[in-house]
């Protein structure tokens, strides 16, 4: 077998960094394409450093720009590459244009494309993210579904590809790399562990909207409690473009820090008293057993029920006048409890390996 590996998020490198350690334990060649949609080094070198992994045989260095451009250069780069290394299988990961650009390059070739974390649906058309993961899952010929209730999504959808229940191999990476997070300890001084809110905002629909966003400063400062923001640039020049930081940081509470690697971000999220986030990955990562953490989405929907359901994440929307209260009732009631991982027991990656191995002989 000679599976193509196209990454280039940090969601990406962190959910398909256990598949290709997974190839590389049992002797099978890879091929890793980065596209370079996260240029900077704290959104990509450091990652694939903390994570243990090699460089990448390419880098297409798509850098920023409109979904439009970002798809086309990744079209076009990652079709150059599969002529080239003709490989038996292309992996990719979640919902970004660079995922779509690989999946269509692949079956126009004849390729067959695996689709690592298929079937999540959050139903939002707004969002660019579900346009690619039910295109993409659509041309895929192996879907693995982190969990039943993503297999279900696909089967309703009567897609043409082979579905496997695997679980999410967030939590083999988190599960495998805590260890060594904890012994880093925190990056930041001004605040204590279990006594911080952890934040990360970077969606369009929350960033790119000067009311929006305003909305959202005018809530987290309702918190009233210590928050640690590891800031995304995108976001960073937002608040600066729409005259919001200086509001950010009038109290003193909010701790803008810069993108941390992927140990450094750890150490947070198992420091933190709960989560703030419009991120999907956060909301799998704080079920892991060993985390275990409330999360609190400032989104209007989510692709991830499951963490719903079990009891770690509760979609608080981003009206100023709702989310904090929300917020301040959960925090009284408690946030402890016993809570099952909805993601598996943390060898997806291992599942994954051995069916692609049956499956393409």
């Amino acid at each position: 077998m000679r599976p193509f590996f196209v990454l280039g998020t940090r969601p990406e490198i962190v959910k398909l960094a256990p598949i290709i350690k997974e190839c590389e334990n049992r002797n099978i060649k890879c091929f890793l394409l980065h596209t370079g949609q996260h240029y900077s080094k704290f959104m990509s070198e450091l990652f694939l450093k903390d994570l243990g992994l090699r460089e990448p045989d390419r880098n297409l260095n798509i850098g920023s720009g409109t979904h439009g451009e970002q798809t086309a250069k990744a079209l076009v780069g990652i079709e150059k590459e599969l002529v080239k290394e003709k490989p038996d299988v292309v992996l990719v990961q979640g919902d970004t244009n660079a995922v779509l650009s690989a999946a269509l390059a692949s079956v126009k070739m004849g390729i067959p494309v695996a689709h690592v974390e298929a079937g999540l649906r959050s139903y939002d058309t707004r969002m660019p993210e579900e346009h690619n993961r039910r295109l993409t899952d659509h041309i895929s010929s192996y879907l693995f579904a982190p969990t039943k209730q993503s297999a279900e999504n696909l089967r309703k959808e009567d897609v043409w590809g082979k579905i496997f229940v695997t679980g999410n191999t967030v939590i083999d990476t988190l599960e495998e790399r805590l260890p060594a997070a904890r012994k880093r300890g925190l990056i930041i001084e001004d605040v204590k562990p279990n006594a911080f809110i952890l934040l990360t905002l970077h969606r369009a629909e929350n960033v790119d909207n000067k009311k929006t966003l305003s909305g959202l400063v005018d809530g987290l400062l309702q918190l009233e409690t210590d928050i640690v923001f590891p800031a995304h640039p995108r976001t960073v020049a937002r608040l600066d473009k729409f005259g919001l930081m200086e509001e950010l940081q009038s109290r003193g509470t909010v701790h803008i820090i810069e993108p941390t690697g992927y140990l450094d971000f750890l150490a947070l999220l198992d420091s933190c008293s709960y989560v703030l986030t419009d991120s999907g990955g956060i909301q799998e990562e704080v079920t892991a057993p060993t985390i275990n953490k409330r999360v609190f989405v400032l989104r209007t929907s989510t692709e991830r029920p499951e963490a719903v359901a079990s009891g770690h994440a509760s979609v608080v929307g981003v009206n100023p006048n709702e989310f904090p209260k929300a917020i301040q009732i959960a925090v009284r009631a408690g946030l402890n409890g016993k809570r099952s991982c909805p993601y598996g027991d943390g060898t997806a990656s291992q599942k994954i390996v051995s069916i692609l191995l049956d499956q393409l002989g």
